[in-house]
């Protein structure tokens, strides 16, 4: 009877269960393929063979076969000038990845490590027409808050600093026909529902850069919030931090918002990689 091949995990694996050697020289093939495109940098955009040679300790030789292959599969091509540079199949790769990253994925790395410095809320808003959407929240571990934002809740334009920081930036006009349409609710005796003063706000809220309110949504949370932009400058969110005013005295008001705003031009900078 003639011999049949292994099945599929034995092939793998081995019929004793170890990992054969053809399985660890494919993992060491994908692993110095890896080294070789680590290698680029903004100051090393060519590399030589000698260089990968080098990189892997291995012969030239064998650095051009692992950089042939790369050049078959397009993620690396010959530069004019001799050497190789990335080539069009990591471009297309990078083209993929900005568009798996939206709002969030980008936002929320930062939004958790400023929670845990400030030890406190912080939350992701942008504006949906006359209304205001929490898009994601990252909790302080040891200083939870109980606050009128959960994801996907609404608001109107007139409540608390995220409201005020999205509408801050847009031309005035629009601000002023988008409140004056707008139910502007009364949520504590410090909610403005006034357009002419909510315009007025929205002109020193662009002055200093953020804006603070103290129980103008929540009764006893204190609100800073920064706006996050776009690659052509436009306010397209905003990241705030949310806190019990009896924790959030008003001298330390100017050390959370610069520290937001560090966060809030961060997540601008990685939304304009993303897009570009």
């Amino acid at each position: 009877m003639p011999p049949t091949d292994p099945p599929p995990a034995a092939r793998v694996s081995g019929m004793s269960g170890t990992v054969s050697p053809s399985y660890r020289e494919r993992n060491s093939t994908a692993d110095r393929a890896l080294d070789i495109l680590t290698m680029f940098d903004d100051n090393q955009l060519v590399v030589s063979g000698t260089a990968v040679a080098e990189r892997l300790g291995v012969a030239r030789s064998t650095a051009y076969r692992y950089l042939q292959s790369l050049v078959a599969g397009r993620f690396l091509e010959e530069a004019p000038g001799g050497g190789f540079r990335l080539g069009l199949r990591v471009l297309e790769i990078a083209r993929l990845a900005r568009r798996s990253y939206g709002l969030s994925e980008v936002a929320l790395p930062l939004m958790e490590a400023l929670a845990a410095e400030v030890q406190e809320t912080v939350l992701l808003t942008r504006r949906a027409g006359d209304l205001v959407v929490c898009v994601d929240r990252a909790e302080s571990e040891s200083r939870a808050v109980r606050i009128s934002y959960e994801r996907g809740s609404t608001l109107p334009l007139n409540a608390g600093a995220a409201a005020l920081v999205l509408l801050a930036w847009s031309p005035e006009d629009e601000a002023r026909r988008l409140l004056a349409a707008a139910e502007l609710r009364r949520f504590t005796p410090s909610t403005l529902t006034d357009v002419d003063a909510l315009i007025e706000r929205m002109g020193r809220i662009r002055r200093l850069g953020y804006s603070v309110t103290r129980g103008e949504l929540d009764l006893d949370v204190v609100g800073v919030s920064a706006p996050i932009r776009s690659q052509g400058g436009q306010v397209v969110a905003a990241v705030s931090v949310a806190a019990l005013a009896s924790r959030l005295y008003p001298e330390a008001e100017a050390e959370v918002a610069q520290k937001l705003l560090t966060t809030a031009a961060e997540i601008s900078e990685r939304l304009a990689l993303a897009a570009a």
